[in-house]
């Protein structure tokens, strides 16, 4: 008796922390749509840890939390911290050098939506050095592109068609097929892509 009083209770107790982080693995997988054991396989955490996490009757230490965190592909801080659930308001800060997606001598990727966004929508700000071009492979069938040139001059090409764009101009084109932005110009391209997918 004594022993299911216990029990009872401290389900009640869970404490907020443990609660958020149940609640964020549980949908994070559920989104992924990874069963316990395929996220045991990926994180190195064990089905069963992972089942009472899940359920709030584990406290995970650091390490476990950072696998699992690893195995979703972002930070401990957004396991497990929401802050977009308390604010209306959510900033990507400009010198979070976690949001460069790629940065090399030719390019520059830097995103600037939010990480947990649902990733039938991405925002990035792409730099490319002179007369350098950055090609893509087809991405999944119904993907469609939206590039906007702040400073430079570009050439698009999706498939077999081309089109040039200047300073202000901006292009929509299917991000399904081959595609490729290239700087043709002598000083830095500049411009914001929007990547949306059905």
């Amino acid at each position: 008796m004594s022993s299911e009083k216990a029990k009872s209770s401290n389900k009640a107790d869970i404490d907020p922390a443990s609660q958020v982080l149940c609640n964020r693995v549980t949908e994070l997988r559920k989104k992924n749509k990874l069963t316990l054991d395929q996220l045991a396989a990926a994180s190195g955490v064990s089905r069963s840890m992972l089942s009472q996490i899940e359920r709030g009757q584990a406290n995970p230490t650091l390490a476990v939390t950072f696998r699992i965190a690893q195995a979703f592909g972002i930070t401990i801080g957004e396991l497990v911290d929401q802050p977009w659930a308390s604010s209306t308001i959510e900033v990507v800060h400009g010198d979070d050098a976690s949001n460069l997606f790629r940065a090399d001598d030719e390019c520059q990727i830097r995103t600037l939506s939010p990480l947990h966004m649902e990733k039938n929508i991405e925002f990035y700000e792409l730099r490319i050095a002179p007369r350098a071009s950055l090609a893509s492979a087809p991405h999944f069938e119904g993907t469609k592109e939206l590039l906007t040139v702040t400073q430079g001059s570009a050439r698009i090409t999706a498939g077999d068609n081309s089109r040039n764009l200047a300073v202000g101009d901006s292009a929509h084109y299917r991000g399904d097929l081959e595609h490729s932005i290239d700087n043709c110009g002598n000083e830095e391209l500049i411009c914001y892509l929007v990547v949306t997918s059905q």
